[in-house]
C-alpha cells in the first residue's frame, strides 16, 4: 500500500492526532482501512512518529499542521487533505486544551485560550467538514462527560465543551437532506497527559473510582467508540453525545 496516496479507501481527517486520543483515534481509524490525516499544532516530531506507525502497520498516513483555532490553518487543512487524497470521509475534531483555573478575573487569559482552541477550534472545523463532506460523511467532536460534574477549576473547560455540543446538535440540522452524521463523543476521565498534568496520585486516584468501573478511561476506549461512529455500524446515529465514561456521569 502507497504510504503518502490513496484513491480508494476513506479518508478521515482528525485533529490534535499527535498523541494522547487524538492519537489513539488516528491508530484505529488506520486499522479500519481509513486513510488518515495526522493534524497537529505545534509537536512535529510526535505527528510524525503517530504517521510512521501508522505506516508500520501498513495504514496510509500524512501529517498536516494547523492551529484548530486559526482560519486560515483549518481551510489550509482541508485543501491539502482534498489535494493529497482526492477526498474526505469522516473528520475527527480531538484537539483541545484543559487548564485547571478558577471562575475569576484573574483566569481570564486561560478562558480566552480554552474557547479560543475548544469552541472556536470546533467551530472552525466542523463549518470546513460540513463544507467539504459528501452523501455518507462522518463529523465527529469531542466533548466531556466533566459537564455532568461541575468540579471546580473546570469551568472555562466545561463552557467550551457544552458550546461544543450545542453546535454538533445544531450542525447535524443545517445538514438536513445531505446523509451526513454529526456527533460528539463525551469521554470520561482518561489517563493521558492533558488529564494527568497538575494533578496529584491522590486526585487521580480518587477520581479513578467515581466511575463503576473503578479505573480511568483509555485512549483505546475513546477510540473505539469514535470507530463505531465513523463505521457502518454508526450510520443511524446522528445528533448524539455519546457519554464513554464507565458510568462516571
Amino acid at each position: 500500500m502507497n504510504a503518502t496516496t490513496s484513491t480508494d479507501s476513506r479518508v478521515a481527517i482528525v485533529t490534535g492526532a499527535s498523541r494522547g486520543i487524538g492519537r489513539a483515534i488516528a491508530l484505529r481509524l488506520a486499522a479500519d482501512g481509513f486513510t488518515v490525516v495526522v493534524n497537529y499544532a505545534g509537536n512535529a516530531s510526535q505527528a510524525d512518529a503517530t504517521v510512521l506507525e501508522i505506516r508500520n502497520r501498513g495504514g496510509v498516513a500524512t501529517a498536516v499542521q494547523g492551529d484548530v483555532g486559526d482560519a486560515d490553518d483549518v481551510a489550509r487543512l482541508f485543501a491539502t487533505t482534498q489535494q493529497t487524497h482526492g477526498r474526505i470521509d469522516a473528520v475527527v475534531n480531538s484537539a483541545g486544551v484543559m487548564p485547571m483555573v478558577p471562575i475569576a478575573t484573574s483566569s481570564l487569559a486561560e478562558f480566552d485560550r480554552v474557547i479560543a482552541t475548544n469552541l472556536r477550534g470546533s467551530f472552525l472545523v466542523l463549518a470546513n467538514a460540513a463544507q467539504h463532506l459528501g452523501e455518507g460523511g462522518r463529523i465527529i467532536a469531542l466533548s466531556t462527560s466533566v459537564i455532568a460534574r461541575s468540579f471546580p477549576s473546570y469551568g472555562p473547560y466545561i463552557a467550551s465543551k457544552a458550546g461544543v455540543e450545542g453546535l454538533v446538535h445544531v450542525l447535524a440540522n443545517e445538514l438536513r437532506g445531505r446523509g451526513i452524521t454529526v456527533n460528539a463523543i463525551a469521554p470520561g476521565p482518561v489517563g493521558t497527559e492533558l488529564f494527568l498534568n497538575g494533578k496529584s496520585d491522590e486526585q487521580i486516584a480518587q477520581i479513578a473510582q467515581l466511575a463503576p468501573l473503578q479505573r480511568l478511561g483509555t485512549p483505546d476506549d475513546i477510540a473505539s467508540a469514535v470507530a463505531f461512529l465513523a463505521g457502518p455500524d454508526g450510520g443511524w446515529v446522528n445528533s448524539q453525545v455519546l457519554r464513554v465514561n464507565g458510568g462516571f456521569a
